[in-house]
């Protein structure tokens, strides 16, 4: 099979590779598309993402849809042919984590193309059967592929605990903001006000959710006026997250999805006087039914997000994508199934 592969900082190569054999309990996977994710483009500029670290030939993309075509033998055969989406966690099911319904936070979590496990920017993988979810014939591959990030939201919406007619605060409008606004109106937020320095972000970030858009610095005033029920920060800047938390009501949420300062000065006696809690999101759990859910509902529409598609030859140009400031999310197309088309 192709295989698209990371063989040094900022150098992709297509490489063939032997199609994976699925274990007992796994699917094997023709994999349709892939979008790409910020981690992806932080590997290939970076060689590392923290303590994970790229030191050999690494295969990226962790946003993955497709189609089963062979499975393993404690797996229906009737699974042969479903149009999938895939988690792409492999908790190991045991620790304490896992038994407490917190798989995220499994320390022996494998992810897709976090070193040294491979990612998806290939022509097959293999995956636990109970984390490759069918998708509606009406779901695109790329928006099946997109609920990866839009899982994110979910979690950071969870994690805020968003009810119906709440105020949502985010900051930043880039894609992951994007799928936050998405996910805390699917909630059912009335008003969801988004910042970021970048104006052709803002005029485009009402057509994925928010209710307004506003600049961090010019509309300063505005937003420490707020009184959010929840603040949800996607930009890992500091003075976002400061004012993000100035914004909130007593008794508010903040979640930080962005990565930013490994440490920053927070104003600690207005959280402890305004009783604010304070937490972060790692991944996300049980995620995907309620995605598919949604976008069953009418809830939720992800195609719009997809502002470039690229063949796998490709992988290098998708992981520059971002330079473009117009651009919101590209696609890795790889095997395109016969399920819908990308909507228009």
């Amino acid at each position: 099979m192709r295989a698209s592969v990371l063989v040094e900082q900022g150098v992709i190569e297509v490489q063939e590779r032997p199609v994976p054999t699925p274990a007992a309990d796994e699917v094997l996977v023709r994999v349709a598309s892939v979008g790409v994710c910020g981690s992806d483009v932080h590997y290939y500029r970076h060689g590392r993402i923290g303590d994970f670290v790229v030191d050999r030939p690494l295969v990226l993309g962790h946003e993955v849809s497709g189609q089963v075509v062979a499975v393993g033998r404690d797996v229906p055969e009737a699974r042969v042919g479903e149009r999938v989406a895939i988690d792409p966690q492999r908790p190991c099911g045991h620790c304490r984590a896992c038994r407490s319904g917190r798989m995220n936070l499994c320390p022996r979590m494998e992810f897709y193309a976090t070193p040294p496990v491979d990612g998806t920017f290939c022509d097959y993988v293999t995956a636990p059967a109970d984390m490759a979810y069918e998708v509606p014939d009406t779901m695109s591959d790329d928006a099946a592929a997109l609920l990866e990030p839009f899982s994110v939201g979910l979690w950071a919406a969870h994690k805020a605990q968003v009810s119906p007619g709440d105020r949502v605060l985010v900051a930043g409008a880039g894609p992951i903001g994007a799928m936050v606004a998405r996910a805390v109106r699917a909630r059912g937020a009335a008003d969801v006000v988004v910042t970021d320095f970048v104006d052709s972000r803002r005029e485009r970030i009402t057509s994925f959710g928010a209710t307004r858009a506003l600049h961090p610095v010019d509309d300063a005033d505005e937003i420490a006026a707020l009184g959010a029920d929840a603040f949800v920060d996607c930009s890992g800047a500091t003075p976002a997250v400061v004012s993000g938390v100035r914004a909130l009501r007593p008794g508010g949420a903040a979640v930080l999805v962005g990565m930013g300062a490994d440490e920053m000065q927070l104003p600690v006696s207005l959280i402890a006087s305004r009783e604010i809690t304070l937490t972060g999101v790692f991944r996300y759990v049980d995620t995907w039914p309620r995605g598919i859910e949604l976008f069953r509902a009418g809830a939720v529409h992800l195609d719009d997000m997809v502002t470039a598609r690229y063949p796998l030859e490709q992988v290098q140009d998708a992981l520059e994508a971002d330079s473009d400031p117009l651009s919101m999310k590209a696609v890795v197309v790889v095997n395109p199934t016969d399920g819908a088309a990308p909507a228009s």
